[in-house]
């Protein structure tokens, strides 16, 4: 009994660090009602590395876009850092001595993320190389792998009629520029006529364009909205707002209500400046052509590790579910069953714990994990040298990241740490970061930082979380 006073004496004067809490002013957020999950400690040689902060770091939070650290590392797992996806025009007849084609052309969506209208254009190219003139069928978009997926977010679901942002894209196996829409504004010679609006991809009017854009004189500042619209007969882009006569074109984007609709639109207008018709319209399926298929063109996508840095450093959610229902086992998936191949993977990872995972973005808040959790996907992918340098690629250094609001704190923390963040606002607000530093001593270490709001907490903005989060990890770093 005579001991236990002098050994509560001496823990309380231990640092910090050494009883593992260690975020001693990120804590303070609890004070507004936040609550936390936190975690960081140093990767040790085959042992279990010092933790030298720790906040409720089992506690199952929304990670947000943070999910999106599991996707990668489940595709690399998966399909490896060299694996591209291949989208195809095939067609069960052959052209004849004319170059006509007597029946249908199918485009075959492979999944691909990131294709582009230049892919598209690849592809007609390499249709008219394989000696084809003329389509007496049908130009049928195939979307057989998925697609369309039902919406389960609110910002999707609602962008099936009208949408007013770029992030909330659509799925399909077949979809093109990222499920978006594209049109540049440009300002007219004359102020006060209206400023030119054309789409970006096409010499056609496509989509269809709501040009209520004024051309203002010099200097007048630009100001731009732009909505989606979907009425009966198609997509239409209002865009609105002014433009100044010595303004330089802009490009806006807005989602499409049918992505492969989209897909079928912008080749079919390709198609007809190759002066390729086609004369039986075109549609969508979700059919897959037969084995007799013939392949007629080709197109690869990036490499995977190309496309996860695009996928991360910009955070885009198409780009994520869309590679997670890539590696669903399931015919058609739902995105649902896309989170389920994320958690079956999770599962794998040694110490990882429970985890909920309705998709690879993170936008839906159903989505669930811990800091131990995400710490534990961090170390096991460092231990992987075949993927690992592929995988923290993927990653922003907050000195010279694209995205512009993590560039803050020290120097230390700006150039000893490689991070992915998480962002919601509804229904509550989450921010989340997670990622790896290096100490001065060049020891690895990971830290998870999951931050969520409920109804009755205030806004919370990115400076103050990356504010007091840079001095804690600042300390942690400085003292190893």
């Amino acid at each position: 009994m005579l001991y236990r006073p002098l050994s509560l004496c001496l823990l309380l004067l231990l640092p910090l660090t050494a009883l593992g809490h260690g975020f001693t002013r990120l804590s303070s957020l609890a004070d507004d009602g936040f609550v936390i999950g936190a975690e960081a400690r140093l990767l040790g040689n085959g042992e279990p590395g010092e933790t030298l902060g720790s906040l409720e770091p089992q506690r199952l939070l929304s990670p947000a876009s943070v999910t999106k650290v599991y996707l990668a590392a489940a595709a690399l797992d998966r399909l490896g850092p060299q694996h591209r996806f291949t989208t195809r025009l095939v067609s069960t007849a052959e052209p004849d001595d004319q170059g006509v084609l007597h029946g249908d052309l199918v485009l075959e969506g492979g999944g691909d993320p990131a294709l582009t209208t230049e892919d598209l254009w690849r592809l007609v190219q390499r249709l008219h190389q394989a000696g084809v003139r003329e389509v007496t069928g049908s130009l049928v978009v195939s979307q057989w792998r998925f697609g369309p997926v039902s919406c389960i977010t609110t910002d999707r679901c609602e962008g099936e009629r009208r949408v007013d942002n770029a992030y909330s894209a659509l799925l399909s196996s077949a979809a093109v520029n990222y499920g978006n829409w594209c049109v540049t504004v440009a300002p007219a010679r004359i102020p006060g006529d209206p400023a030119e609006v054309t789409s970006c991809d096409s010499q056609s009017r496509l989509p269809r364009i709501d040009n209520r854009v004024a051309t203002r004189p010099d200097d007048s500042g630009t100001e731009l909205t732009a909505e989606r619209l979907t009425e009966d007969d198609g997509d239409v882009m209002r865009v609105g707002g002014q433009i100044s006569t010595n303004a330089h074109p802009r490009e806006v984007y807005r989602t499409s209500a049918d992505p492969a609709a989209q897909a079928a639109d912008i080749l079919m207008a390709m198609l007809g400046q190759a002066d390729i018709p086609v004369q039986g319209g075109q549609a969508t399926s979700t059919t897959q052509p037969p084995a007799s298929a013939r392949r007629l063109a080709a197109v690869d996508s990036e490499p995977l590790q190309e496309l996860l840095l695009r996928t991360l450093n910009y955070s885009n959610n198409f780009m994520a579910d869309t590679l997670a229902l890539d590696l669903a086992e399931v015919p058609r998936p739902s995105l649902s069953q896309a989170g389920d191949a994320l958690e079956a993977f999770a599962g794998t990872i040694p110490g990882h714990g429970p985890a909920t995972l309705e998709s690879g973005s993170g936008l839906t808040p159903e989505n669930r994990t811990s800091a131990a959790g995400v710490n534990a996907l961090l170390e096991h992918m460092f231990r992987r040298p075949s993927l690992f340098p592929s995988f923290v690629a993927a990653l922003q250094s907050p000195g010279n990241g694209v995205m512009r609001f993590i560039r803050r704190g020290s120097a230390t923390f700006q150039h000893h740490v490689m991070l992915k963040t998480g962002t919601l606002n509804q229904p509550v607000t989450v921010r989340a970061v997670t990622g790896y530093f290096r100490t001065l001593s060049g020891r690895w270490g990971v830290f998870t930082v999951l931050v969520n709001g409920t109804g009755a907490t205030p806004y919370l903005s990115w400076t103050t979380v990356l504010d007091r989060l840079s001095r804690d990890l600042d300390a942690m770093i400085q003292a190893h």
